[in-house]
């Protein structure tokens, strides 16, 4: 092995010592005893120190396995990180956690003698492996010092090990893969977003796969939008065989006339036709049983796994792979850390011959010699651009079932382990063995003939189904139209049948469903749009960036996201086409392979694209305004109940509604401005059907008990609030967080606008002390000392005692923001680097925290469920921002006057990177 060089010595005369156990079988160097192993050390780098832990473990002695928590370099977010004009150089920028890392890698290598770099199997580990290696080599930290890359499938001992004797080289097209990826998804953020801000204002960034994923859910949603339901009803009979066992047959034809799905569009013909089947008589023509044999599935891939978690376990994406991740790095099984499925960034489905052969095995012991084939299964994937480098997701030992691993795996682990499992598994049976009936019945009436069909099916023989808890198996879905129907009862041809009953229902078409996350993954699949594993982040953009929101596991675009589309699709089409971005995958996946230049495909794309912004420059937001009136019509000027033209002012009624730009985003006002100061938000609140929640007129709630001043409700540019009486001079209060629009009533707009509520003197003071709605939530105030109040209703209800209390605990905690460290929810381990990392709950929402450094949870992340390695992850990647804004370290004399430019930079800086897409 090339970490441990042979000093030029022929075999005969080289000795050979085992070190660290079984870990090198061979040692190359020359040495005059074994103890020589003992000075021995080899640095290992993989990226988090969950990996590092166990893989410590496997090699023992002589090696020190080091964690680079992720990627050590990016590129920092400012113009000039990717340099068009000079061949595409790429500036990368180490933060300060990674310097601490490298720094940790550094004097590890002093007295070491080879480096061996770990990280994943996929682009993002052979890049992470590049970066750790270049700043090394610019350090001159490797000299002499043997240099390895070994990649392993699975966490396990034998896999670790069989990798350790079996090193390459760097794969220099997978890196150059990431260059260019990386450098495309830069120049598109970094040039798109801004014309966004200037033309749009309110959008927040665009991104070279973000926004097509996007595209797709606002198509869908207009789908829906212009969808036109049409009626239609169905007729079938419930009959019995003369040995009295029901089952029910559906309409195929009348009077010589097939029928389908849509054929009976009306009531008054389905009444004739159960009229007519009423008095008829009913016989069977034929019975026709046909024996099939239904197939397994393919193992999981990346985007499998996560379609099959979101419909059979509510897991999103992005959870689907933090609990694949900590399967994969390892879970401790009575003493020993294993890791228990391969790699899950995957978008191949053939298994190793050595874990069919385990797995043929493992089915055999488990349900009979009758469940193996007599050949493996061979499987080859249908996905677009689909690169089969790495194995399918399968557990790394096929003897170790869910049930073995109920006490060793949380609840979430143990779910999808099972689901991992079963499907692994049941790739490698026997297919299920299944007859299919269908009966064929004519009924005769009144001079008249109709045609009934009955379907069934029997499982003669179960096969790989036997692996499933249930017969449908995992990640399939059910199209609601099942035509095996259920099992029939013994029937004969020619033998006459009794009615029971004749049904006919009505029914309406509906129109396409809105994507799920495992739907929307599956379509982009499909269209070879984006890699699995940038299937999750991307989705987390979108809902990070409010583009959409998810309501019972639907996505549903929000108006700011359907105007970044519709901008997009005016002006910049060809980078939301759907077979533009698949076609550009597809290079970028032949970079991978090899067969193209990474910077000839940054050149073709960037001569075209940057032509593009240029043209932008002239766009009059007049323009931008007019092609969005006309392509996000039924949002912008949603149909009237009265029928009147939904484009006119209701309240001037001579001015024209348009979309207008305000610092804040969209909305919707009256081309009269200034004389008419008619203003509503994009969009209403809805409902999960699309309904809308509030008109575009106010709402009126009543009168005012007091002063007899109407009170209504209304929409405006920042959203829905009541209003008592007309003009500037109105009372205006906007809705609480948490008060659904259709809630509010008479009773609800009187609490409002009668904040704030005084609610007594300060017994100390003599001064008032009120409550009321503030910018930041519910609040009570004592001369200049506010106090944040739990929820809106404590406003309505506090006492004179608590709200001392409350004002009394503000005080204490002194000035600034005022509310001190929040208890800990949870104390995690200690990080690497000394001090406990906890679980906080703040003002903002569940946070991690590590000494000074606060890292915000996403918004899906229960904050019970977080992990160490979870929280590492967030911690580095805040260090790492905390680190970009102190890293011009002033002179001590001139800190104060270097203060405030670089809190400005600081600040640029990070609006730059909201701007950029990260995938």
């Amino acid at each position: 092995m090339a970490a441990f060089v042979k000093m030029g010595l022929t075999e005969p005369d080289s000795l050979y010592i085992s070190c660290a156990g079984s870990a090198w079988r061979e040692f190359a160097r020359p040495a005059e005893t074994p103890a020589e192993c003992e000075q021995l050390m080899n640095v290992v780098v993989v990226e988090s120190p969950a990996k590092a832990k166990t893989i410590n473990k496997y090699l023992g002695a002589g090696f020190k396995v080091l964690a680079s928590f992720g990627h050590v370099r990016d590129l920092p977010a400012k113009d000039g990180s990717v340099l068009p004009d000079e061949d595409f150089a790429m500036s990368w920028e180490v933060d300060t956690a990674s310097n601490k890392r490298l720094k940790d890698i550094t004097e590890a290598l002093k007295g070491a003698d080879s480096l061996i770099l770990a990280t994943d199997p996929d682009r993002e580990g052979e890049a992470i492996s590049w970066h750790v290696l270049e700043v090394l080599n610019k350090k001159k930290a490797l000299k002499d010092k043997s240099v390895k890359r070994v990649v392993f499938n699975a966490i396990t001992k034998k896999s670790v090990l069989d990798a350790m004797e079996n090193p390459r080289e760097i794969d220099t097209p997978l890196v150059d893969a990431y260059l260019a990826r990386r450098a495309l998804d830069y120049l598109v953020g970094f040039n798109l977003s801004p014309v966004l801000w200037r033309k749009l204002p309110g959008a927040r960034s665009a991104g070279r796969v973000q926004s097509v994923a996007l595209r797709l859910v606002c198509d869908r949603e207009s789908e829906i939008e212009r969808f036109v339901s049409e009626e239609y009803w169905q007729i079938s009979a419930d009959l019995k065989t003369p040995r009295g066992d029901g089952f029910t047959a559906r309409l195929v034809s009348h009077d010589g006339e097939k029928l389908n799905k849509m054929s009976v569009t009306n009531g008054d013909v389905a009444g004739d036709i159960r009229t007519m089947l009423e008095s008829a008589s009913f016989q069977v023509d034929s019975v026709e049983a046909k024996p099939t044999r239904r197939n397994p599935s393919a193992p999981f891939t990346t985007s499998t796994l996560q379609q099959a978690a979101s419909s059979k376990l509510g897991f999103n994406a992005s959870r689907t792979m933090q609990v694949a991740q900590k399967l994969y790095e390892g879970i401790d099984i009575g003493g020993e850390t294993v890791g228990l499925i391969t790699y899950m960034r995957t978008d191949g489905v053939q298994m190793a011959p050595e874990a069919i052969t385990e797995a043929r095995e493992a089915i055999s012991t488990r349900f009979g010699s009758r469940y193996v084939p007599d050949q493996p299964r061979i499987y080859s994937t249908k996905a677009k651009n689909a690169q089969e480098a790495h194995e399918a997701i399968r557990p790394t030992g096929f003897e170790r079932a869910p049930d073995d691993l109920k006490r060793y795996l949380d609840a979430d682990q143990l779910r999808l382990y099972d689901l991992i499992w079963k499907r692994a598994t049941a790739s490698q049976m026997a297919s299920a063995e299944i007859e299919r009936t269908s009966v064929e019945i004519t009924a005769s009436g009144n001079g008249k003939t109709a045609g009934l069909r009955a379907t069934g099916s029997v499982i003669r023989f179960d096969g790989f189904i036997a692996a499933y808890t249930d017969t449908k198996e995992d990640g399939e879905q059910s199209d609601g139209d099942d035509e095996d129907g259920a099992r029939l009862p013994e029937i004969n041809a020619k033998e006459a049948v009794d009615k029971e009953k004749i049904n006919a229902t009505q029914h309406f078409t509906e129109p396409p469903p809105r994507f799920s996350e495992a739907s929307l993954i599956k379509k982009m699949e499909e269209l070879g749009i984006g890699r699995p594993s940038t299937y999750a982040s991307t989705l987390a953009t979108l809902r990070d960036r409010e583009y959409v929101v998810i309501d019972k596991r639907r996505l549903i675009p929000e108006p700011k996201g359907r105007l970044v589309i519709a901008f997009l699709e005016n002006f910049f089409e060809r980078y939301v086409e759907f077979g533009f971005t698949a076609d550009l995958e597809e290079k970028l996946d032949r970079i991978s392979a090899g067969e193209l230049a990474w910077k000839d495909v940054l050149r073709e794309f960037w001569v075209q694209f940057h032509a593009h912004i240029d043209d932008t420059k002239e766009l009059r937001v007049s323009q931008v305004l007019d092609a969005l009136n006309e392509a996000l019509a039924p949002l912008v000027f949603p149909v009237r109940e009265d029928g009147s033209n939904p484009r006119i002012c209701p309240t001037c009624g001579t001015g024209n509604l348009s979309l207008k730009l305000g610092k804040y985003g969209a909305f919707v006002g009256c081309s009269n401005y200034p004389d008419c100061n008619f203003t509503r938000q994009l969009s209403a609140d809805q409902d999960a059907s699309g309904d809308a929640a509030l008109s575009n007129e106010p709402k009126d709630l009543g009168k005012d008990p007091h002063t007899e001043e109407p009170i209504t409700l209304r929409t405006g540019r920042f959203g829905p609030y009541v209003q008592r009486g007309e003009g500037k001079e109105a009372k205006r209060s906007s809705l609480p967080k948490g008060w659904a629009v259709d809630s509010i009533d008479h009773e609800k707009a009187l609490a409002l606008l009668s904040l704030p509520r005084d609610i007594g003197q300060h017994p100390e003071t003599g001064k008032m002390i009120s409550a009321g709605l503030g910018r930041y939530g519910p609040f009570v105030l004592h001369e200049k000392t506010y106090a944040n109040l739990e929820s809106i209703e404590d406003v309505f209800s506090i006492g004179l005692n608590r709200a001392v209390s409350v004002i009394a605990e503000k005080i204490a905690k002194g000035p600034g923001r005022g509310r001190g460290t929040p208890a800990a929810l949870k104390t995690l381990d200690d990080h690497p680097d000394g001090g406990p990392i906890t679980v906080r709950d703040g003002k903002y929402g569940p946070y991690v925290n590590w000494g000074k450094i606060n890292a915000t949870l996403p918004k899906d992340k229960d904050p019970a469920s977080v992990t160490m390695e979870e929280a590492l992850e967030l911690i580095t990647a805040k260090a790492g921002t905390s680190g970009k804004k102190k890293k011009p370290a002033a002179k001590k004399p001139a800190a104060k006057k270097a203060a405030k430019p670089k809190a400005k930079k600081a600040t640029t800086a990070k609006a730059k990177t909201a701007a950029a897409e990260k995938e």
